[in-house]
């Protein structure tokens, strides 16, 4: 597991509990030392015990001797670094090891998925992502999720990755569409910011609720629009996570809206978190994506206004609220 945040904390514990070899490789040596004398993760998953079984290192080619799958757990913008440095460190006989992405959101600038950046930096590798509505916190705790894993044709490993992962306690789905359970992975976070915004303007449940009912609408059209499945959306890695982390009261991001609907200056929450708000610099993304592609995502362009322009939550409710009237599909522009 290279990454050691709380997802990839929290999924080393999954993996450990059903009996499988763990290395969780920390960015950081000081990270490195802590996790293991402390047999925690103090710093992004206090209060949970790290199994003794879980080795813990910073050395990547001891990390991956004798490994089958590495699983990436790192920010978006960091992927390609991470990849980079995993990729000196590869052996070089196993070339069947299998690349799983934990990431959620889109690269600035190439606007490649988290697969695709594996992809183009270790090319010829079977890769893969998990994704879906996992609050760290409760799979560390064993409470019951349930997650995708995503992987496109030919995908022969997905099985055996399904069957190697699952427990009572997580149960893994698969998919062929790639493309759409990354998607939603990312565009969730953007919407999560939305709904927090609603929440930090004391607005109702119709409020959310229709917010939400055409944030789906939009993820369909744009994941449609890129190459996607439009019935990945409304299953874990769509409706699902949207939902999550829209409601959640643990989510960064749905947070990071509720202080700018509260009034807070988007920089300056930023510069006083500890972790990453991933949904900041996806919904950057998307925005010069859906621009250069001429996809129509209204939600996702007022949001980008907010975040990148200082536009006020109440203003973009109210462009949103004004605009043409329509019909209902969730094919037509929202």
């Amino acid at each position: 597991m290279v990454g050691a945040g709380a997802w990839g904390t929290a999924f080393a514990i999954h993996l450990a509990r059903v009996g499988r070899d763990v290395v969780l490789v920390p960015r950081r040596a000081d990270h490195a030392r802590a996790l293991a004398e402390q047999h925690e993760n103090q710093d992004y998953l206090p209060g949970v015990p790290l199994p003794a079984t879980v080795q813990v290192t910073v050395a990547m080619d001891q990390a991956l001797s004798g490994a089958d799958a590495v699983m990436l757990a790192c920010p978006a913008q960091a992927l390609r670094a991470t990849v980079e440095r995993l990729r000196g460190a590869l052996p070089a006989e196993r070339t069947g090891m299998v690349m799983l992405s934990l990431v959620k959101g889109l690269e600035l600038g190439t606007h490649l998925r988290p697969s695709e950046v594996i992809a183009s930096v270790l090319p010829g590798r079977s890769v893969g992502t998990l994704t879906g509505p996992t609050n760290a916190l409760e799979v560390a705790r064993a409470q019951p999720s349930a997650m995708l894993l995503a992987s496109a044709p030919p995908h022969e490993f997905a099985l055996d990755v399904q069957a190697a992962i699952s427990s009572p306690t997580l149960r893994v789905y698969t998919t062929e569409d790639l493309v759409g359970a990354e998607i939603g992975g990312c565009l969730k976070n953007v919407y999560a910011i939305a709904a927090g915004c609603c929440d930090g303007l004391n607005l109702g449940d119709n409020t959310k609720a229709a917010l939400l009912t055409r944030a789906l609408a939009e993820m369909v059209r744009v994941g449609v629009a890129l190459g996607a499945q439009p019935e990945t959306f409304y299953g874990l890695s769509g409706f699902g996570d949207l939902i999550a982390t829209c409601y959640g009261g643990w989510s960064r991001n749905r947070e990071f809206g509720q202080r700018i609907g509260e009034g807070h200056v988007v920089a300056d929450i930023l510069a006083r978190r500890k972790t990453v708000v991933e949904g900041d610099k996806t919904t950057e993304a998307f925005a010069s994506l859906c621009t250069t592609r001429g996809i129509e995502a209204p939600i996702l362009r007022e949001m980008h206004a907010i975040l990148a322009h200082g536009k006020k939550p109440a203003a973009a409710l109210a462009a949103l609220m004004t605009r043409e009237l329509k019909r209902e599909s969730t094919n037509a522009p929202a």
